[in-house]
C-alpha cells in the first residue's frame, strides 16, 4: 500500500541520525482523520511526513515483517493493547517529555512505550430499520447479541486483523472472570449470529449504516460519525454489562532512522493543537489532553459501565488468544 504524502509548507527538518528529515506513520484511525493530523504536523514542523493505514492487527505483523529496517517511524492511533503486543516483540521505541507528562497516567504506559491520544468505547451501532424489519429492539447487553432474532445480523471485524475486534474478544473474557471456556463458549454463539468478519474495525458500522446487518461492533465514536454524515437510520447503544475501550495510542517505532522527528511528532499529538483536530474531520474520541475541550457529539465516559481494561495484560495475550479464536472460532479474512 503506497503512502499518502503531504504538501510540505516548510523547509525539511528535524532529522534523526541518519534520517531523511521525514517522517512515515502507520496510523489505526479513520483515513480522514489520519490525513488530518499528519498535514497539520506537516505544515507546523516543516517535515514532510506520510501516512499509510492500517488496522492495528496488520501493523504489528507489518512491523514485525520489516524489524530489521524498519518502513515506519511512529505509530499513531489503534488501541493500546496492540502496541504492547508490538513492544512485546520488541517493535517499540520508549519514549517520554514534558509533552507526554501531560497526559493522565491512566493513558499512557509507565515505560514510555506508548501515550494515549484518545478513548474510545466499543459498542453497538445498529440500524433501526432493519431492527424493525427483524423484530429487535437496539442490542444493550452482550446477551442480545446472541438471540436468534439477530441470526446473520451482526458484524465484527476479526481480531486477527483488527484491534476493534480484540477489544470484544479481552472485554469478553475480563467479563468472563477471564474463563477462556466460558469466553470461546460465548464467542461461538456469536459466531453463529455473524454475517461476516472484516479486517478493519470500522467496517461494520459501515455494513449497518448501508441496512446490509442489524448491528456492528465498533468504536461507538465510528457510529456517531457515520450518523452524522448521513447514515441516519443509526443508534448508538453499550452493553449493560460493560465493556471495553481503546486507548488510541503513540509511540516511536523502534530502529526508526528518523528519530528527532518523530519525537516532535509524538509531541505534537498528545497536544491540544493535534487533538482537537479530531472533531473537524467528524472523529469523536475523547481526547486524553485534560486540556481540550469536549464536543456534545463525544460519549460521557461516565454515562458508560466500563470493564477494566488492562492493556498489558491484553498485549501480552493477544497472539495466543487470536490464534485460539481462529482456530475455534472464525478464520481470519483473507487479503
Amino acid at each position: 500500500m503506497a503512502a499518502c504524502s503531504q504538501e510540505s509548507a516548510g523547509p525539511t527538518g528535524g532529522e534523526g541520525s541518519g534520517g531523511s528529515g521525514s517522517l512515515t506513520v502507520v496510523c489505526g484511525a479513520q483515513e480522514d482523520w489520519c490525513q488530518a493530523v499528519t498535514k497539520a504536523f506537516t505544515e507546523k514542523s516543516g517535515i514532510q511526513t506520510d501516512y499509510v493505514r492500517l488496522s492495528s492487527g496488520e501493523t504489528v505483523a507489518r512491523l514485525g515483517a520489516s524489524k530489521d529496517s524498519p518502513e515506519f517511524d511512529v505509530w499513531h492511533g489503534g488501541p493500546s493493547d496492540g502496541f504492547e503486543a508490538a513492544d512485546e516483540a520488541g517493535l517499540i521505541e520508549r519514549y517520554t517529555s514534558d509533552a507526554t507528562a501531560a497526559i493522565p497516567d491512566t493513558y499512557k504506559s509507565a515505560d514510555g512505550t506508548w501515550t494515549g491520544v484518545y478513548v474510545g468505547v466499543l459498542g453497538f451501532c445498529s440500524n433501526s430499520k432493519v431492527l424493525d424489519k427483524i423484530g429487535a429492539g437496539a442490542p444493550e447487553s452482550w446477551a442480545d447479541l446472541v438471540k436468534p432474532e439477530f441470526k446473520k445480523q451482526i458484524g465484527t471485524a476479526h481480531p486477527a486483523t483488527s484491534g476493534t475486534a480484540y477489544t470484544t474478544l479481552w472485554t469478553q473474557m475480563v467479563l468472563h472472570d477471564m474463563d477462556e471456556a466460558a469466553t470461546f463458549d460465548y464467542m461461538r454463539q456469536l459466531n453463529n449470529n455473524v454475517l461476516q468478519y472484516s479486517k478493519s474495525g470500522t467496517a461494520p458500522g459501515q455494513q449497518a449504516g448501508r441496512a446490509e446487518i442489524a448491528t456492528g461492533l465498533v468504536f461507538t465514536h465510528d457510529c456517531v460519525k457515520y450518523y452524522k454524515e448521513g447514515m441516519t437510520d443509526l443508534v448508538v447503544t453499550t452493553p449493560s454489562e460493560g465493556t471495553g475501550y481503546e486507548v488510541g495510542g503513540v509511540g516511536i517505532i523502534k530502529n526508526s532512522q528518523n528519530l528527532d522527528a518523530a519525537k516532535q511528532y509524538v509531541d505534537f499529538a498528545v497536544s491540544v493543537e493535534a487533538q482537537e483536530i479530531g472533531p473537524s474531520v467528524g472523529s469523536y474520541q475523547v481526547p486524553t489532553n485534560p486540556d481540550t475541550p469536549t464536543t456534545e457529539d463525544m460519549l460521557n465516559l461516565d454515562e458508560v459501565t466500563l470493564i477494566d481494561y488492562d492493556s498489558s495484560a491484553a498485549g501480552a495475550m493477544k497472539a495466543y488468544l487470536v490464534s485460539k479464536f481462529d482456530s475455534e472460532v472464525a478464520t481470519a479474512p483473507k487479503s
